[in-house]
């Protein structure tokens, strides 16, 4: 501790004082008149100087105890009923002193005492300071705390605790001018005459004050316990981040649980229902390039426990190191999960969880002067946030980043968006630690190279598994250590099989099983016609009361909510779904059987095959799972290749698509400033996976041919202007080119896109919503889509005279779609790409009128899965032209108009249900279900028991109801920060503010 003194002022503030000079009455006290009466108690000073063993400089702070009322003690600006009460208290009080001072004079002075102040006025401040007593409340004692809250006399007795310490016990060790030590009174004398002074009372304004000022800072609904917890968990939090800054190789345990205090690893029990943890978790999260903050990634099969190991590290980076997080996942369900699941941690240790999924996600993020924020992303929303981050100067504030599924850096345009994001925080921010969980790869050095990290390797899984492959009627286990790759494990009996399925159905299906949780079956089946408005597919209407549902894209979001919820807890047993459930939520089961080895008409990679039996095997409740992989005889030799095969290995996806990667990265290095010449181009390329494996991906040209080659493409589509001065060439972005990066548009649409909006501005319809439904249906999606040349005149009929007119305007008339339905010729050259966007768009705004899906798909005769696809594409790209149309002063009219259909896209339902539905995993039928039982608003969910709306909600289980409430709380404090984030920045004073100049 520094030995010199620092000097500390406490100053008084009060914005809402006022002089009441003008006011002063005769029943003003003395001391408010300007006079005080001989040997009064001087009372508290606009100013106290405190010395403390700091440094010399004088720092200003506010007081806590700060005068609260002082001359404002009336709304009439006159003499108050405290000014009358302290007159006369002033007079007794002065009285009392004089009479002390002529029974007990102190005439020799004390050589200990302060020069400054002469020994006689000290005994009086000694007097006044030490020797008061609350006057007419004294005689009441502790009877006058009788009616406290427990709350208030605790933090009463605290304080007068606090006093009595301060005063005797601590005396010596705080210099505070004209203070009397213990050593200034020499003997025993001395203290009889101070002691023989009669105690001075405390005047009414202060008791009335000072009960006041306890009212205020007792907390009133916060037990002493829960403050001695929070005080546990601060103190621990303290000691891990004292540790972390040391810690050493030799260190294995670094805090109370990996870190973070005792209070994580209850939660974690409480929530999740952990315990403890698998064995290679505790080894990752001890190993040294953890505890040093250095890159890693971590390999294990499906099921291993690996987000448990991330979720610990982003709770160290959010706790201990006071850093922002970022965790990256590849699908929007996934994200939603995670929010829902990590909202109850950030309620109970106070960070915020912010979800960036579809069309949610703010650009840049609120910026928080208290709190640490947890920004769960999709692929596509990390780039954008990390590219405003960059932009803003504010990629510093991610301390650690987090990627799951590392391995789909392999995967076509979204692993480029991964590379691309991953490449510009190392390059941006050298103190951002990246954390990688993949499945095994066979050129992981690439990978490691490339995020400068080591890896971690385990093979473990909680539940062994077992795999099997069904050859005509025989059950072989896969053995890649046998000649054949296969042993056989039993023989089918067909006939003996046909009577126990049999004698399985007429057993249990007809009657035990069809009982089995069938009042819950009873409920999710009402759920299920709820979602679509009265309508329910007939397939699952005959198979849910049998426990059976099938899972694919075909499904509504809301229905694949619901049955993901039935069989997590029990009330269906089994789902037929396509491949990607595999790769969606987690739901494990205890056999999983796959039907054909293909994936469309692709033979299953290894990756694949391994992330789908991985599902099998349920933690905690099985002891083994159980694969079944169904062969025909000619796939028996590429099973055996799948079985026997190497791991499979991951590369760059830059030049997917003819480098498209490489464009859209160059393009934005250049918008954000990273680069602005040929020279740091390729620098940055020097750090990218894409030049890890230049030899094997690059092998007609060389990685900066390419780089040359792109730049010139960008110029070529006016995305990008070169220069030429002194140092070399200049690169800058064209206004396109921003708009095109910021609003995360495909570069073969960006001139087509400013285009239609130019042109719609020209002629722009708002009577409805036809017009804005055109311009940000995408056009990815068109190919998708061939019109019903029937329905699509039968529609169009249907439109106003002025919609019908709108649509001539794009460029599709009338007379066009009427002879397609008649099956004629049409000799016109037409732009087919403009009709199917209109058609489409008819769709979207059927959709918006009417709110049903399934009337909708049944009116177009579409899929009510494609629906539900069009209708999450539509809205995720009327987010981004939103942020492109932002980047043009021409386009101004868009903002407003596109953030209110930007929100009717997300949710697609009647207004009043919108907040419900902001709520993570609330879907329109639980918004109704909520709005009728009375949780009206995000507030009311935010402030509802969950015991009470589980028992009060149909089909909606404590858990889901406990997480619910949570992401309400979270969602409603993220809303509250933001709104004082922006008073905060409103009254802070402008850094650039003129000042005048003294000459």
């Amino acid at each position: 501790m520094n030995a010199e003194t620092r000097e500390i002022k406490v100053k008084r503030i009060s914005s809402r004082k006022r002089s009441r000079d003008s006011r002063k009455s005769h029943l003003t006290p003395a001391k408010k008149r300007g006079g005080a009466p001989l040997g009064q108690c001087p009372d508290s000073k606009e100013e106290v100087f405190i010395s403390a063993m700091t440094d010399e400089n004088t720092t200003e702070y506010c007081s806590d105890n700060e005068d609260l009322f002082g001359d404002f003690d009336s709304i009439l600006c006159d003499s108050s009923l405290m000014a009358k009460l302290d007159y006369p208290e002033q007079n007794v009080t002065q009285h009392d002193i004089l009479n002390a001072v002529s029974t007990n004079p102190v005439d020799q002075p004390n050589p200990d005492f302060t020069a400054l102040r002469s020994s006689r006025e000290d005994c009086l401040k000694r007097s006044c300071d030490e020797n008061l007593t609350d006057s007419i409340l004294d005689c009441f004692k502790d009877d006058s705390f009788r009616d406290l809250p427990a709350t208030q006399l605790d933090f009463h007795e605290e304080v007068l605790g606090n006093t009595k310490k301060s005063r005797w016990l601590e005396g010596e060790k705080t210099s505070t001018p004209f203070r009397i030590t213990e050593r200034a009174i020499a003997d025993e004398s001395d203290l009889q005459t101070f002691s023989s002074f009669p105690k001075a009372r405390r005047s009414m304004t202060d008791q009335v004050k000072r009960a006041m000022l306890c009212n205020a800072a007792a907390p009133s609904s916060v037990s002493r316990t829960v403050v001695l917890k929070e005080a546990v968990v601060t103190e621990e939090i303290s000691v891990a981040m004292q540790a972390m800054e040391t810690v050493s190789t030799e260190t294995t345990d670094i805090g109370p649980f990996f870190g973070l205090p005792t209070k994580v690893k209850d939660l974690f029990g409480k929530l999740r229902g952990i315990q403890d943890l698998y064995d290679w978790q505790k080894t990752c999260l001890n190993l040294d390039c953890i505890n040093e903050r250095r890159n890693l990634i971590y390999s294990l099969p499906t099921s291993g426990g690996k987000t448990l190991v991330a979720e610990i590290l982003i709770l160290r980076e959010l706790l201990c190191r006071k850093k922002d997080s970022l965790f990256i996942l590849p699908y929007i369900s996934l994200v939603q999960e995670k929010v829902r699941g990590l909202a109850s941690f950030g309620l109970e240790l106070d960070f915020m969880v912010e979800e960036y999924a579809g069309s949610k996600g703010r650009f840049p993020p609120v910026k928080r002067k208290n709190k640490r924020s947890l920004y769960i992303a999709t692929i596509e929303k990390a780039h954008s946030l990390v590219n405003s981050l960059i932009e803003n100067n504010r990629v510093d504030n991610i301390g650690l980043v987090v990627v799951d599924e590392l391995h789909m850096l392999g995967d076509g345009s979204r692993g480029a968006i991964i590379e691309m994001t991953l490449a510009k925080v190392l390059y941006m921010s050298k103190a951002t630690q990246i954390i990688g969980m993949s499945a095994t790869l066979g050129n992981i050095e690439d990978l490691q190279k490339f995020l400068r990290a080591e890896n971690y390797t385990n093979d473990f899984r909680p539940v062994q598994l077992r795999e099997y492959v069904k050859l005509k009627d025989s059950i072989y286990e896969m053995d890649p250590k046998e000649d054949e790759c296969f042993r056989l494990s039993r023989l089918l009996d067909f006939k003996k099989n046909c009577e126990n399925v049999a004698g399985m159905i007429c057993k249990y299906l007809k009657e035990e099983f069809l009982r089995h949780k069938e009042e819950e079956k009873a409920v999710l089946l009402r759920e299920l016609r709820n979602s679509g408005n009265g309508s329910m597919c007939p397939v699952l209407q005959k198979t849910v009361p049998y426990g059976l549902a099938y899972h694919h894209g075909g499904l509504t979001s809301e229905e694949r909510k619901l049955l993901e919820e039935a069989y997590s807890h029990g009330v269906l047993c089994l789902l037929t779904c396509t491949s990607t459930l595999a790769a969606g939520v987690n739901l494990p089961a205890r056999r999983v059987i796959l039907r054909s080895p293909y994936v469309a008409t692709n033979f299953l990679k290894r990756s694949q095959y391994k992330q789908m039996v991985g599902r099998a095997g349920r933690a905690g409740i099985d002891t083994m799972g159980e694969s079944i992989l169904i062969l025909q005889d000619k796939d028996r030799t590429m099973a055996k290749k799948l079985v026997a095969a190497p791991v499979e290995k991951c590369y760059s996806n830059l030049m997917h698509d003819n480098g498209k990667g490489v464009l859209s990265l160059i393009l934005s290095l250049i918008g954000l400033n990273i680069t602005k010449s040929l020279e740091q181009l390729k620098d940055f390329m020097s750090g990218t996976l894409l030049c890890v494996q230049e030899k094997q991906l690059c092998v007609e040209r060389s990685l900066w041919e390419i780089v040359q080659e792109c730049v010139g493409l960008l110029k070529e589509k006016d995305l990008i202007t070169v220069s030429t001065d002194t140092q070399g060439q200049i690169l800058e972005v064209t206004k396109l080119g921003r708009a095109t990066y910021k609003g995360s548009v495909d570069l073969n649409h960006s001139d087509v896109l400013y285009k239609d909006l130019s042109k719609g501005l020209e002629s722009l319809m708002l009577n409805s919503y036809l017009h804005l439904t055109y311009l940000v249906t995408p056009y990815d999606m068109i190919s998708q889509c061939k019109p019903n040349w029937m329905i699509y005149f039968r529609q169009f009929t249907l439109l106003s005279a002025a919609e019908q007119k709108m649509s001539a305007a794009v460029g599709v008339p009338e007379s066009f779609i009427a002879r397609k339905a008649a099956g004629q010729t049409v000799k016109t050259n037409m732009n087919m790409l403009v009709v199917s966007r209109l058609y489409l768009a008819l769709v979207l705004f059927s959709l918006l009128k009417e709110t049903n899906l399934w009337s909708v798909a049944e009116k177009f005769q579409l899929s009510r899965g494609f629906i539900q696809s069009l209708l999450s594409s539509s809205s995720a790209f009327c987010s981004c032209v939103l942020h492109f149309s932002e980047e043009f002063e021409e386009f101004w009219p868009f903002k407003a108009l596109l953030e209110e259909l930007t929100r009717r896209l997300s949710y697609c339902v009647q207004a009043e249900l919108i907040p419900l539905m902001e709520v993570a995993g609330v879907m329109e039928s639980r918004a109704k279900q909520l709005y009728n039982a009375g949780y009206k608003t995000l507030a009311h969910l935010a402030n509802a028991d969950p015991n009470v709306l589980a028992m009060t909600v149909d089909n909606l289980y404590k858990k889901q109801a406990n997480q619910m409430v949570a992401s309400a709380k979270m969602m409603l404090n993220e809303k509250a920060a933001a709104l004082q984030e922006e008073v905060d920045d409103l009254l802070m004073m402008p850094i650039d503010l003129p000042l005048l100049l003294q000459k």
